[in-house]
């Protein structure tokens, strides 16, 4: 057509003669006037692209890219990528989708004139899957009755947008002909392509990789498929999923019989996407594997620490996944072997945590624990084990099994240093997680020393109070590390000092006497050595009157007084005794209101100032009175009405009411700093009838425990709480 070098319009006759002659090209129902017009607008067409031949309405495929010259349709074998997408753009990987087909069963050299005309055959709807093997309809009728395998398509073709119609189709081209998609934009004809070349290409790399021996080939293979999910512009679960997927069943096999530098190049091809996505069971084991053979391999320093790192951060439970946690401990374990040893394992656990004061990562540190907890308990199960079955025990006296265990305490050790970790790794260590074997042996327990002495220098209360037993009757670090414990082999030094960070611990402080009642012996002993803190609990003991027999009380009182220390606590304690008895005599006023804008210092020195012991109501409302009064407010043995709206108290102040003041029957902390840490322990005051606690953090958990708690509650205010 494009000889044509004058239009002469030809009798209607020869029209006819010519759209018998080509029924694939016109419609002999068309009369002469339509036939001249489309061959004068076809003629005009060709000869525009012949003057543009570097121009392509499409503008995206690889010819026109290139600069190559223009052909009827943009042509990309199905080899490479299909298409260059717009730089920057995200495409969702398609599974299924609407579109409407028309498929042509012809000769290749006809389908191109075919498709170079304005008129195709009828479109059909079908909504089309796309599986992992080939294309099917919902349908199954009309062009798409077969599916369409991948290992089928040939090439793929995205044809011109005509200026005229605006319609955006994509050509398949399959042995049997061409499968033409009608789409409705330019981004989902990107999804199209690029989705189509995903699953072909998956496909193809599964064949391949199941079929391959050579290594040099599946090394090869292995790149092309990393690359791949790498750079596309696919967007989903499965773009780094499905490869991983395909890799796992490569792990099936016997990959063990690599050579160790093929072994390390496949890590180091396959980390990319282990960092994006977990890994799997099969890839876990050869890791593990990997870590116990080679522990020295450069791939432990150089690409395992961001895999491991993506595990610890993103895995919500390791007993779904026991696999990760395994490979973690492996890799523990590789990097504690190496050269460096405890400073290997240190250095991984900082770079995990990061530079800044605040770890970024909320699930990093209870992983870390969980997987060396788990880890030091099974290596004391496996010794337990090989003892109850009398079997050849020699691995467990040897220092091997020694470090296993050291590695991990080392874990410990250094997330204790981090302040911001402290807290969870104290609440996590509460319950005493580890094996019964483990507390009974002596290295171990002098090597986790430091971790509970950087827990019990915390000045937090939530911090060091985990030190106690999680409830009564369960022994605590605090029992774990006392003198006539068999973990104890340091005389009682860091017992003593959990007691001093206890004693001088304003949170449950009464409940934390009545424990250290069944360590008189213990302490007593350390007062002899003139420990003053052992001294100053005794005599807080006395004074506190928390000794039922009086034999044990003289005794206690004996023991401070043989030495000079002690008898300078227990003259302390006297006076004490004394100025509380002038302070609780059965005088003085019955009523009191502190004005506005009185201190601590202030209420100090008016409860110094005469006898108190008649006091029944005190009003301290709108003052900065704050929870360092509440050791002065205990010692009010009739006190029942105590207002402190508005005032600095905290937590602490009322955990300390709340285990003295039981006779209390109203209490106002409107407007106060509480919140259900502190307000929980209200529970204690069986007697309250009246509360208020207006504008507090009070949550509706909190109070529907206190309203079972408290059977004498007859007014409660809890306006601007989330109980309201």
């Amino acid at each position: 057509m494009c000889s044509i070098k004058k239009f002469r319009p030809l009798p209607s006759e020869r029209y006819t003669i010519i759209a018998q002659q080509r029924p694939s090209v016109f419609n002999p129902d068309l009369n002469s006037v339509t036939v001249r017009n489309l061959l004068h607008s076809k003629r005009s067409r060709l000869l525009e692209l012949r003057d543009t031949r570097s121009e392509c309405p499409c503008g995206s495929c690889s010819s026109c890219l290139s600069g190559h010259q223009y052909s009827t349709m943009c042509h990309v074998p199905f080899g490479g990528l299909p298409f260059q997408a717009t730089p920057g753009i995200k495409l969702k990987l398609l599974h299924e989708a609407d579109v409407r087909v028309c498929k042509v069963v012809h000769s290749r050299n006809v389908v191109r004139k075919l498709l170079g005309t304005k008129f195709l055959p009828k479109w059909e709807n079908h909504h089309l899957f796309f599986t992992d093997t080939e294309i099917l309809s919902r349908s199954s009728t009309g062009f798409m009755e077969e599916p369409i395998p991948y290992s089928q398509i040939e090439e793929i073709h995205c044809l011109p947008i005509r200026a005229s119609s605006q319609k955006i189709c994509i050509r398949i081209v399959i042995p049997s002909g061409s499968v033409v998609l009608r789409v409705s934009n330019t981004y989902v004809r990107d999804q199209w392509l690029h989705s189509l070349f995903w699953k072909r290409t998956m496909l193809r790399h599964q064949k391949l990789l199941s079929q391959t021996e050579r290594c040099d080939v599946l090394l090869k293979e292995l790149k092309s498929l990393v690359d791949l999910a790498l750079s596309t512009p696919l967007q989903g679960e499965s773009i780094f999923e499905t490869p991983l997927n395909i890799i796992s069943s490569l792990m099936k096999k016997d990959q063990k019989q690599l050579p160790l530098s093929s072994r390390e190049t496949v890590i180091s091809i396959v980390a990319p996407l282990l960092e994006r996505a977990s890994p799997s069971d099969e890839i876990c084991e050869f890791l593990c594997w990997h870590c116990k053979e080679s522990p020295g391999s450069y791939v432990i320093v150089k690409v395992l620490p961001s895999i491991v790192q993506r595990i610890l951060k993103h895995s919500v439970d390791f007993g779904k996944h026991p696999k990760r946690r395994l490979l973690v401990q492996a890799y523990i374990e590789a990097l504690y072997f190496q050269s460096d040893g405890v400073e290997g394992v240190q250095d991984f656990v900082r770079s995990v945590h990061g530079p800044s004061s605040l770890c970024p990562h909320p699930r990093l540190m209870p992983n870390l624990v969980s997987t060396s907890l788990a880890a030091v308990y099974s290596l004391f199960e496996e010794k337990k084990r090989s003892q109850e079955e009398n079997l050849n025990n020699e691995l467990y006296d040897t220092l091997s099994w020694e470090s296993q265990y050291q590695c991990f305490l080392t874990v410990f050790q250094t997330i204790a240093l981090f302040e911001d970790w402290r807290p969870g790794l104290a609440e996590l260590l509460q319950p005493i997680p580890f094996h019964p074997d483990a507390l009974e042996c002596r290295k171990f327990t002098k090597n986790f020393q430091p971790v509970i002495e950087e827990i019990c220098k915390d000045s937090r209360c939530e911090v060091h109070i985990t030190l106690l037993g999680i409830r009564d009757g369960k022994d605590g670090w605090f029992q774990i590390y006392c003198p006539e414990s068999i973990a104890c082999d340091d005389g009682g030094d860091l017992w003593s000092l959990i007691l001093k960070r206890l004693l001088g611990c304003c949170c449950r402080r009464k409940r934390f006497i009545h424990i250290l009642n069944k360590h008189l012996e213990s302490c007593m002993l350390r007062a002899l050595r003139e420990d003053e803190t052992c001294q100053k609990a005794l005599s807080t003991i006395v004074e506190m009157d928390m000794v039922e027999n009086p034999d044990t009380k003289l005794e206690i009182i004996a023991t401070l007084q043989s030495t000079p220390s002690g008898r300078k606590q227990y003259a302390a304690l006297c006076q004490r005794e004394k100025h509380l008895r002038e302070f609780q005599r059965k005088e003085g006023p019955r009523k009191l209101v502190l004005p506005p804008k009185s201190t601590d210092s202030d209420l100090h020195q008016l409860l110094s100032s005469g006898p108190f012991g008649n006091l029944e109501w005190l009003s301290l409302a709108f003052t900065k009175v704050t929870s360092v009064s509440a050791e002065h407010l205990i010692k009010l043995p009739s006190l029942r009405y105590l207002n402190l709206w508005s005032t600095q108290f905290d937590d602490s102040g009322v955990m300390l009411i709340s285990e003295h003041l039981y006779k209390l029957e109203v209490l106002n902390l409107c407007e106060t700093k509480v919140t259900d840490k502190g307000l929980i322990t209200l529970a204690n005051l069986k007697n309250l009838q009246k509360l208020n606690l207006n504008s507090t953090s009070l949550s509706s958990q909190t109070f529907q425990h206190l309203k079972t708690k408290l059977p004498a509650l007859e007014e409660c205010d809890i306006r601007y709480t989330d109980a309201w």
